[in-house]
């Protein structure tokens, strides 16, 4: 029996994303197989069927790093009551809790793993979480980085409480994520945005205060400024390099800016000092674990 899968071979480059056949996997001891339902797509799959994220990446490779579906095979070890139950599969099917590891990080989906551009894939059981019952496949295929990533900001390496101030930079996935469970911790909510008509929306998902990025150069003092001069707690930094400065006049001293991306580049002359000066954290934030997720 074969499956559909898409595979980037050969090179890099979109053009070399190949639809193709392969054999349908089978699983082993503890293992789950998924017939996967929807994908959903983030900036590292680009990266990495560019070759910009692990030039050294062995291909073929099939690409993408989140996906939902449902259990229609188990393998030994597995209750087989598991079969017909809705998952959404882990980033890093491994990394289960607490510090990650050179090994758990090298094992994550859609690089250096197979990925879910495929009709099934074999994971780990720990590696796929039960999907909300409220939510479509589609839906549910969002869950494993950008929900998982924002959570891991704001609540397992940061403890944001009522009261407290999150910035988030844009619209994307991560930041819509942040900007949400914020509210809900009862975080009041500063965004960004160039567009007007995505600023409104900001506001009717919960952002006390938004600002027009493109219409105002200084962001990161008007954010402070909203603030009354203190600074937020909390910045989700999606952006990289091109806007870490402006990330480090909006936090507030003692504050935490979590590196989450790099849209606007991953190199640019920094002062650090502002860092070293207000003591700020800046924490990197790789996704998360299964029990964040």
């Amino acid at each position: 029996m074969t499956m559909r899968a898409y595979e980037l071979q050969g090179a890099f480059g979109l053009d070399n994303l190949k639809l193709v056949d392969r054999p349908t996997p089978e699983p082993g001891p503890g293992e789950v197989r998924v017939r996967v339902e929807a994908v959903s797509l983030n900036y590292r799959d680009l990266l990495m069927c560019r070759g910009h994220y692990n030039p050294r990446q062995p291909l073929p490779l099939v690409p993408c790093s989140d996906g939902a579906g449902v259990i229609d095979a188990v393998g030994p070890g597995v209750d087989a009551s598991r079969i017909g139950e809705r998952v959404a599969g882990c980033f890093a099917p491994r990394w289960l809790d607490g510090e990650p590891t050179r090994e758990t990080m090298r094992a994550t989906l859609g690089g250096p793993l197979d990925g879910t551009l495929r009709e099934q894939m074999v994971l780990p059981e720990a590696g796929v979480v039960t999907a909300p019952a409220h939510l479509s496949a589609v839906e549910a295929s969002t869950l494993p980085c950008a929900a998982l990533t924002a959570w891991s900001a704001l609540a397992t390496l940061a403890t944001i409480r009522a009261g407290d101030t999150v910035l988030v930079l844009g619209t994307g996935g991560v930041s819509m994520f942040a900007l949400d469970l914020a509210v809900a911790l009862g975080a009041r909510v500063i965004a960004t945005s160039s567009s007007p008509a995505k600023l409104k929306r900001l506001q009717e998902r919960g952002a006390s205060d938004v600002i027009n990025y493109r219409e105002d150069a200084t962001w990161g003092k008007t954010a402070r400024k909203l603030t009354g001069g203190r600074g937020v707690d909390l910045v989700v930094e999606v952006g990289g390099a091109g806007t870490l400065e402006q990330s480090m006049k909006a936090v507030r001293p003692g504050g935490t800016i979590a590196l989450i991306g790099v849209l606007a580049g991953d190199a640019a002359p920094i002062n650090l000092l502002p860092i070293l000066m207000s003591q700020v954290r800046v924490q990197g934030v790789l996704v998360g674990h299964r029990a964040g997720f």
